[in-house]
């Protein structure tokens, strides 16, 4: 389904239930896509008034905002977002994956860093920097921080194949 289309079809969308943050999310990802940034902030802002914690809108306008060139609120608006799941692991890892999707590797990798100050000890934290590690190319970084996920927990076959791929000899208690 070419873009039109698409945006057709989430107009109508809209028109049944406008309280949808996904619908207006994704509008604004196709808004982007065309260069009309101010319709594109339009609906992440309306996402956003629906679901304050919608992460890939907030992910979305930072991008925006940067690739406006206005990179000075992009930055304030990423801080802000951060600040706001600072002491939450799983919500700082969810953050950051859309940070990642949006390809801001810097914000990406701040929200992984305080997600490990939050939870040193989780194996979930520990396996999703060492995949955004791996994602990047930095496999000796992405081989510690899998490794140190492994140990918190051996049960976790993808993580185990991984670290195979990698060249570390897993030994499945």
């Amino acid at each position: 389904m070419e873009a039109s289309q698409r945006k057709a079809a989430l107009l109508a969308q809209l028109d049944k239930k406008f309280e949808n943050p996904d619908v207006h999310f994704e509008l604004g990802q196709l808004y982007q896509a065309e260069g009309q940034w101010a319709k594109a902030e339009y609906h992440y802002n309306v996402a956003l008034s629906f679901d304050p914690v919608h992460r890939a809108s907030q992910a979305a306008m930072v991008k925006g905002l940067k690739s406006s060139g206005d990179t000075a609120k992009a930055q304030q608006y990423a801080k802000a977002y951060m600040n706001q799941v600072s002491g939450d692991a799983a919500a700082l890892l969810g953050l950051a994956k859309e940070f990642d999707k949006q390809d801001l590797d810097e914000y990406a990798l701040s929200c992984y860093q305080q997600a490990l100050r939050v939870a040193p000890n989780s194996p979930e934290v520990n396996k999703q920097v060492g995949y955004y590690y791996l994602n990047n190319g930095d496999k000796a970084q992405a081989k510690e921080y899998l490794s140190r996920s492994f140990q918190l927990n051996p049960n976790q076959p993808d993580v185990a194949g991984e670290l195979g791929r990698l060249g570390v000899v897993v030994k499945i208690p």
